[in-house]
């Protein structure tokens, strides 16, 4: 079979290695053509962590790489993917199933991401792929389990039959809606999460994770998905990866702006924060982590007061 997977980041980029790989399909990774890391990629077969297999194929040429795939991986920032989709068209695109490997809300909207998606093409069939893993523990020959979802039965098995393997275990989303909202907001959390560490509050993580569970649970239900979604992989099942790990740019990210160390790669939970807000203003749910994190990072306030604030709240009852 053969995928193209539009992206090189470090996700992207190992998404093509693991369906090249693991899957056995024949991989086309588009890149743009000015980007001095695709050339990298192009001239050496590596990103510095995955070598690509002989079967990877590389095209700056966004209509070439699309003509023979039959599945279309998109990993890009979320706050990027609505212009990268103006260069999409549904007629290029029919009888190909979509998968949006990328975990973001469109901050000015608050759109999920599928819905981005569907305002450019409104027929295809489309999926998402989250949950935790990170490259590194892949390639050590770690497995994790992932969620696919999808409005479509026939699509989510489509696209488990296309990537499963030894090293990923798939399970069946069943609320689209929640595994988008959840798999973004935990970005968010993971930002919580590395202020707690710059501050030397470790501790405090297991309440931020039973609360921020509540809260974007919370949210989920109030925009109609399953409350309980926000329990599974793509939420709470993700703190590990994002929360704890080394790994995480959302957690970096949290701890260096503490420390006051510039952060040069991407952390999806800084748009995020800003589309939650919106969600919550419009769902009329109170979402105090992520105001919290929003008035350190957006409002200028002083971190540990904000951060202290949530758990010092008046009293009430946990559930």
């Amino acid at each position: 079979m053969n995928v193209t997977v539009c992206g090189c980041g470090r996700w992207g980029s190992f998404l093509a290695w693991y369906a090249a790989e693991q899957c056995g399909h024949d991989v086309t990774l588009y890149g743009r053509s000015g980007s001095p890391h695709f050339q990298q990629i192009v001239q050496t077969h590596t990103n510095g962590l995955v070598t690509f297999p002989d079967r990877t194929h590389y095209s700056s040429n966004l209509h070439a790489a699309l003509s023979s795939a039959q599945a279309v991986i998109i990993s890009i920032g979320a706050q990027n993917l609505r212009n990268f989709l103006r260069e999409f068209s549904p007629r290029e695109c029919n009888g190909k199933t979509l998968v949006l490997c990328m975990k973001g809300l469109e901050a000015d909207t608050g759109l999920r991401l599928t819905q981005v998606t569907r305002e450019f093409l409104p027929d295809t069939d489309l999926a998402i792929w989250v949950g935790p893993g990170h490259v590194q523990d892949f390639l050590k020959g770690i497995p994790n389990c992932m969620v696919i979802d999808s409005d479509s039965d026939a699509v989510k098995k489509r696209v488990v039959q296309f990537f499963e393997s030894p090293l990923i275990r798939f399970y069946y989303g069943e609320d689209l809606l929640g595994n988008e909202v959840g798999a973004a907001a935990k970005n968010v959390i993971g930002i919580a999460a590395g202020m707690l560490d710059g501050l030397n509050k470790t501790a405090l993580k297991g309440a931020l994770m039973s609360r921020g569970t509540r809260e974007i649970g919370r949210l989920i239900k109030a925009m109609g998905g399953r409350e309980i979604t926000a329990y599974g992989l793509a939420h709470l099942g993700d703190y590990e990866a994002t929360v704890f790990s080394r790994y995480s740019h959302n957690r970096q990210f949290g701890e260096d702006y503490i420390k006051k160390i510039p952060y040069k790669k991407l952390a999806e939970g800084v748009p995020t924060v800003t589309a939650l807000l919106h969600l919550g203003n419009q769902y009329e749910v109170e979402l105090p982590i992520c105001q919290a994190v929003d008035s350190v990072i957006n409002g200028g306030q002083e971190p540990n007061r904000a951060l202290s604030s949530l758990f010092l709240r008046p009293l009430k009852r946990e559930f």
